[in-house]
Formats: C-alpha cells, structure tokens, sequence
C-alpha cells in the first residue's frame, strides 16, 4: 500500500479552506491532519505532527505567509511547502519560493495543476526518507549521598571522551557545573525543556554553552522557580533528543531518589556509582544497590568507583566489596590540592593536568565505561596485591569492619 501524503494547510479564510479540502479529497493520497487561519497554532501541529506537505495560503498579507514559509523552510526542511493564492504578482511568487515553497498553486484550484503539484511533491517526499536516528551513549554519575565529589568526577569523564559530548546538569535546584567549566551560560534545561516539542539539532546547539569543539554543558536553571515546573516526562524527552544529537550524555543528577533522578537513571546505559571510603558513603552506596535492584537495573550497567583513595585510609577494600557485592572498578586518588586548583580555574583536570594521577586514573574509568568494557582480572589483582599489603589485618579486624558495616 502507497504512504499517504500527509498535509496541512494554512488558509486565508473559510471558503479558501473549503475550496481546497475538496479539492484534496479527490486525491486518494492526500491525507489532511490539520488546517485553519491561525499561523502559530498551525505551526504547533505541524511541528508535533510533522506532515510531509504544507499549503500556505499567501492572501492579503503575503509577507506574513511569506516570513512563515521561511520559519518553516528552516526548521523542517524535509517537508514540501506550497505557496497558494488568487492574484499573485511574479514579485511575490518569487519571494515565496526563494523564502522555501517548493511549488505553486493558483486559486481557484484546476484539478490538472493539482494532480500535477501533488505528483511533483510525492515524488520529494519519497527522496526525503529520514535516516535512523544515532542513539548516543548515556552515563549518569550518581551517589546517593552527598559529599562525594560526583560534580568533579562527571565533568572529567565527560571532558575524557574524544567525541561529541554534552554534560547535564540535573541538580535543577542547586546545580554548579559552570563552575568547573569556567562558563556562564544564557540558556537552561529549563529553556529545553519549555521548547522540547521543535527541538532538533540547531535549537539544541543554541541552548547549551560550549566549552571546547568536543565539549557543552546543559546547565542548570539559574532560578529555583524554573526547576519546579520541569516534569520527569520533560527530562525524559529532553535526554532523548541529546541522545540524538550527541555521542555521550553524562549526567549529574542530585543525590536523591526523586522522580527526575529516576527518569535519568531509567535511560542512563551506565551508571557510576561514587562512593569515598567511609563507613556512611558505603552504606548508603550498599542502599543504593538495593534499591536499583528492585527498580530492575542490571547489576551490569552499574560501576562502582572509588573517590579521594589514599593509601592511609583503613580500610580493606575485600571486606568493602564483599559487603557491597560488586567489584570497584577505579580508584581516584585522593589530591586535595591539585582537584581544587582545577575547579577554580574552571578548567577540567583530564586537560588542565593531563598527567597528573587523578587525570590519568579518570581517563582509565572513563575509557572502561565509555565502551562498556568489563574490567578483566589481570587488572584488578595488581591493586588488590597492593591494598593487602598495606592494609593486611588480623581475622578479628575484618570481622570488626565486616559488624561496622552491617549496623550502621
């Protein structure tokens, strides 16, 4: 069966309507989804809607058809647009198609040019077939208890990846990402989520702030006021269409189990669970395994990640795994100095101090989860070697950690 040739028309008054539904419903292919005089409103059909053909109706106010089919033109360049109307000068047919109308249509309709228009545009339209849209890879670095430095581990490991990356900022109350990017941005989630329905790459381009080539930051919204009217269902179209536009997505969500936490974590194909090793961060990173377990998350696309490691803290990282009942797979080292000398420059550490341990290490984890890679055991058991031999205890000891750990 023929693809029906979706279509709306923007008229200039009623009987110009009429006359051209009835000639439209000659047409066995032409399915008419919306049509009226209202140019805004028709404008928010067409964009949720998104139909392969447009007639506008250039009447009496010919420039405003004129600007419109220019605002069309530009934001679904796929879709054919045809200019109608009854006298027309040469001056505002040519204005028309340079503005982006593909054909025209002179009023009152001859069935012959009709057919003959319609054939023409059928033909475009089959040209015009949407490649399958990319799907970027979503990571959300998330800690359900605050402290932990998972502002400062997102903005490196979106910083590390070599592709197109945009980081998200969905602390929407309190969020400070441009802090680590040095930047101030105009726009907001707030601004994409209000205009989710057209967003498509240009629009998105305008709304987040830029930091390198590879590089741009969704910030938060600077006003509270603005974070309370974003929906989970906001979050969850916008983070599709960056998934779209972009090869990562990172995200900082907030340290809460709230609805527009639970639509990131729902999307995110990895999430980095950041703890620091001390007895609260570990057991809430235990509660929080528990509880993405009964929200059905794959234990596989959880990745625990050690932040602020030092040798000096005592701690047996068996016993912490054990408890926890999943591998680390990296070890940030703990340098207060040099991460602090980072965020006040503004400047990511993986570029600022490339060389430096914590940068090296970031970039490790970051090339782990980027591609999804299972960390094999040649490589966790030199670090294992390592933490048992300085941190080696009496039975008792781990016992004594193993109790700690259960009551707290």
């Amino acid at each position: 069966m023929t693809q029906p040739l979706t279509l709306v028309v923007l008229s200039t008054g009623l009987d110009n309507f009429k006359e051209i539904r009835t000639a439209l419903s000659a047409d066995k292919r032409v399915q008419l989804l919306a049509g009226g005089n209202d140019a805004e409103q028709l404008h928010e059909e067409i964009i949720r809607l998104k139909p392969m053909v447009a007639i506008i109706s250039l009447g009496a106010e010919a420039e405003q058809a004129i600007k419109f089919i220019e605002r069309l033109s530009s934001e679904l360049p796929r879709m054919a647009i045809i200019s109608a109307a009854n006298n027309l000068s040469p001056e505002i047919l040519l204005q028309s198609l340079r503005a982006g109308a593909r054909e025209f249509l002179r009023l009152p309709i001859s069935a012959q040019e009709l057919k003959t228009v319609l054939d023409r545009v059928a033909e475009f339209s089959a040209g015009q077939v949407e490649t399958p849209k990319k799907k970027g890879r979503m990571i959300a670095v998330f800690s359900s208890k605050g402290g932990c430095g998972t502002s400062f581990i997102a903005t490196n490991l979106a910083a590390a990846t070599a592709a197109r990356t945009v980081l998200v900022d969905l602390n929407l109350q309190a969020g400070d990402l441009p802090l680590f990017l040095g930047v101030n941005p105009k726009y907001s989630f707030a601004d994409m989520a209000e205009n989710r329905a057209r967003l498509d790459d240009a629009l998105i381009t305008s709304f987040v702030t830029p930091y390198s080539s590879n590089l741009s930051l969704l910030a938060a919204p600077k006003e509270a006021d603005s974070a309370d009217e974003i929906e989970p269902e906001h979050v969850f179209e916008v983070l599709q269409k960056l998934r779209e536009s972009y090869d990562f997505v990172v995200l900082d969500p907030q340290h809460t189990f709230d609805s527009i936490t639970l639509a990131a974590l729902d999307q995110s194909d990895e999430i980095v669970l950041v703890l620091t090793l001390d007895i609260p961060a570990i057991r809430s990173t235990q509660r929080a395994l528990e509880i993405f377990d009964r929200l059905g998350y794959s234990r596989q696309k959880v990745r625990i990640v050690v932040n602020r490691w030092s040798k000096l803290i005592d701690v047996d990282l068996r016993e912490v795994e054990k408890f926890l009942g999943e591998p680390v797979i990296g070890y940030v080292p703990s340098d207060y100095q040099t991460a602090v000398t980072s965020i006040n420059l503004g400047q990511p550490l993986v570029q600022s101090d490339p060389n430096s341990k914590i940068a090296l290490e970031i970039k490790r984890i970051a090339k782990t989860v980027a591609t999804g890679a299972v960390r094999i055991q040649e490589d966790v058991q030199p670090r294992r070697k390592l933490w048992e031999s300085l941190f080696k205890r009496e039975a008792a000891q781990s016992l004594k950690l193993q109790t700690s750990l259960e009551k707290f």
